[in-house]
């Protein structure tokens, strides 16, 4: 696929005087990241005053630029056509809901079969973008919705709103453990320092917060609904289980499963199968980056997550119709004794 090709031309401002060239242009052109026009300096596709020139370069104000703005296709990653289940799609952005075991970029063992592969395949023009559009993402077996942009420019503006913490992101996540209401958990994430897949809460790691609240309460298991404010690798899983609510199905940080007492062989097996965290990205929201309109999409949960709630809801109103009955015939036996000993 060979390369696209647009081109700027404009005059710096005179409040420019004095700023990098690099932070001149991103002033100007905001559509573009940082890197992307540190990149077409480099390679010579940017004239100031006529001339080639360095990023460090300073700037006086009023000089004419010409940015040969150029979209190269990324040919590392091939396409593959898989089934998208796709939520929203105009000419600017993509919202998919993603099911648990895809996971979302290629890397190591995993070369194909990836949501970036899907794609491709599906819109070719997202070689162009970096990522392939893919704005943030999900784990492997965490499932729910995702935004792809479909152009640099949107991606750019998307990529902002993100580190702007503009996009509202809710998820819901199934713990071991019955917190006493919601919170809010303040603690930088870093790369764990001896098992480093792992992720860690430590003093200087970067900056995390995740709040969440009760959504649902069972025996011992309690349904959150979680709300980022930023979005660090495997952060929900690494912050619950550091605050004693691991997810239940998480194999890195999960620990225990919560195993139900008495009478609960089928939902205990469940839990003991249910062999993925259960986690899913439900809601989100953002302000479209061409029209300005908020947008705000959900997805539902999937079918092996339902079926998990549904034995778990099962149980619960089975061991509180048990309770009650006990509780009644207490209270008739309590009834009984005090009308023999009048």
């Amino acid at each position: 696929m060979p390369p696209e090709f647009q081109t700027h031309l404009f005059e710096l401002p005179a409040s420019a005087a004095g700023l990098r060239l690099d932070q001149a242009l991103a002033a100007a052109l905001p559509q573009y990241s940082r890197a992307r026009l540190q990149r077409w300096i480099r390679d010579g596709a940017v004239r100031l005053a006529g001339r080639s020139a360095r990023a460090r370069d300073r700037v006086q104000g009023g000089e004419q630029i010409v940015v040969e703005a150029r979209f190269d296709a990324d040919t590392a990653v091939g396409a593959e056509a898989l089934p998208l289940d796709i939520v929203y799609q105009d000419a600017a952005l993509l919202v998919l809901n993603k099911p648990p075991g895809l996971v979302v970029h290629p890397g190591a063992g995993n070369r194909a079969h990836t949501l970036q592969n899907a794609l491709l395949a599906h819109d070719p023009a997202l070689a162009r973008v970096p990522r392939a559009g893919l704005v943030h993402r999900l784990d492997k077996e965490t499932s729910g919705l995702l935004i792809v942009a479909r152009t640099p420019e949107v991606h750019t503006r998307l990529v902002a709103q993100l580190a702007a913490r503009e996009i509202g992101r809710e998820y819901l996540a199934l713990v071991a453990g019955q917190p006493t209401g919601g919170a809010r958990i303040d603690e930088p994430i870093g790369r764990h320092r001896s098992l480093r897949t792992r992720m860690a809460v430590r003093g200087d790691g970067r900056e995390a917060v995740t709040n969440f609240r009760i959504e649902e309460r069972f025996r011992v298991h309690t349904l959150l609904r979680v709300r980022l404010e930023t979005g660090r690798t495997h952060q929900i899983r690494v912050h619950l289980a550091h605050v004693g609510l691991p997810l239940v199905g998480d194999p890195v940080y999960g620990g225990r499963q919560g195993r139900v007492a008495g009478d609960a062989a089928q939902l205990n097996a469940l839990l003991h199968a249910f062999a993925r965290q259960a986690l899913h990205a439900q809601r989100l929201t953002l302000v479209h980056p061409g029209s300005a309109r908020e947008l705000s999409f959900e997805a539902p949960l999937p079918a092996d997550f339902q079926a998990l709630l549904a034995q778990l809801r099962a149980h619960a109103g089975a061991a509180g119709a048990a309770r009650r009955a006990s509780a009644a015939g207490s209270a008739r036996g309590r009834r009984r004794g005090k009308a023999r000993s009048r």
